[in-house]
């Protein structure tokens, strides 16, 4: 079987609309912020909390289903599991560092 160049063009190719980003961006933000005030107790401000966020969110969705748990759809469970995935993302960065050192400057 050959397929054409127009359907193996078309198989690679990966389509993100503006309203999905502004969903991806928006659950990003907040499942940072939350996992932030879970783990540290403050936000890491706007991207650093959607940077976590997102980062949360391939960890988290990867993760439940490895673990067999499968929450219903929707942008709730997308922050839940976002959420869930940046709080393991933070624990272990902060097992790894030794915690988040807060420096100072003093003149």
């Amino acid at each position: 079987m050959c397929r054409s160049y127009e359907a193996t063009k078309r198989v690679g190719t990966m389509h993100i609309s503006g309203e999905s980003l502004l969903v991806i961006l928006i659950v990003g933000l907040v499942a940072g912020w939350l996992a932030g005030k879970i783990v540290e107790g403050r936000g890491f401000g706007l991207i650093g909390d959607v940077a976590v966020g997102i980062v949360g969110a391939l960890i988290g969705s990867w993760l439940m289903p490895q673990l067999g748990i499968h929450i219903a759809s929707g942008i709730l469970s997308a922050i839940i599991v976002a959420t869930i995935g940046a709080v393991l993302l933070l624990v272990i960065v902060r097992l790894a560092t030794g915690g988040f050192p807060r420096r100072r400057w003093r003149f």
